[in-house]
């Protein structure tokens, strides 16, 4: 099922070919669409043809609701502008300069993934400035026939923000509230340059305080269960992680090193209870790798 209400679904994007890596949600109602992440431009027939599974279009969209501007959630946002101009585009303001002129973000992606740049996300078209709105946390904004409540929560991103819907009790919540595929580990994605544990810690309070149910995961789709577990969940793996990392900065070896073993820990918790093309989905959606190189960026701006 990707329905979570009335006028709110979603889509499965397919990542590389591969079910449940990045989602899409899809708000419609009152003569108007909106998009939650729109993913990489490469699956954008994908999400057109999802589109037209629930009786829409790609020039049927409105808005797109940026969590925030990491190319797995963000790419596409310019090419669906440029080829639909009336589009706005809603961005935490520290990321709305980014999503205008991206040459930055673009230089900060490449140094992670180099040559594959355009097989992950394809092209990543300026929008322009007359279509962004940008957001600090705190606002209301009326989308496809319903309002939605803007908290700015940080820790995964300085430009992360999430959306709540009172009507439904759906929050979309980007990565703020993790990874989870399947039902299977909730993984805290840490990639640089960003990560801040006590902004985190912070934001999983704001979100709890709203009260929603469900969360809405773009890695990947409806989180089942308490959410206040949940977060308590995705906190205490973030601080196991966390120390885990702090701990390989003071073994012997190169980065490179440390990093490579702190992935194989992950793979072997992992395969303590899921499945390798579970696991496949999640080394999709969050490089293990990557997520080294985020917390030791963040120990080392602490000293460490």
């Amino acid at each position: 099922m990707t329905r979570l209400a009335a006028g709110l679904s979603w889509v499965d994007l397919r990542f590389l070919g591969r079910a449940h890596a990045i989602a899409t949600a899809v708000i419609s109602g009152g003569g108007e669409v909106g998009l939650v992440d729109p993913g990489p431009t490469p699956c954008l027939e994908t999400l057109e043809l999802g589109l037209q599974a629930l009786g829409l279009r790609l020039a049927d969209v409105t808005h797109v609701l940026l969590t925030h501007i990491h190319l797995d959630h963000a790419a596409a946002t310019g090419t669906i502008v440029r080829q639909h101009p009336r589009v706005k585009v809603l961005v935490h303001a520290r990321g709305a300069p980014h999503v205008v002129d991206p040459a930055k973000l673009l230089a900060s992606a490449t140094r992670l993934y180099g040559s594959r740049m355009d097989e992950l996300w394809g092209e990543v078209v300026p929008v322009p400035a007359g279509n962004v709105v940008a957001l600090e946390g705190g606002e209301r904004v009326a989308v496809g026939g319903r309002t939605f409540e803007v908290a700015y929560t940080p820790g995964h991103a300085v430009h992360h923000v999430s959306y709540f819907d009172a009507s439904s009790g759906v929050a979309f919540v980007g990565d703020t509230a993790g990874i989870q595929i399947d039902g299977g580990y909730l993984l805290p994605p840490t990639p640089p340059p960003d990560i801040d544990l006590d902004a985190w810690r912070q934001s999983a309070a704001r979100i709890e305080a709203w009260g929603p149910q469900p969360l809405f995961l773009t890695h990947f789709g409806p989180a089942a269960g308490s959410v206040r577990a949940h977060l308590q969940t995705l906190l205490e793996h973030l601080d196991t992680c966390a120390r885990f990392v702090r701990a390989s900065l003071g073994e012997p070896g190169s980065d490179e090193e440390r990093a490579s073993w702190f992935a194989e820990q992950v793979r072997r918790e992992f395969r303590r209870t899921m499945s390798e093309g579970q696991l496949a989905s999640y080394g999709l959606a969050a490089p293990f790798e990557l997520l080294w190189l985020g917390l030791a960026r963040y120990w080392r701006k602490r000293g460490v």
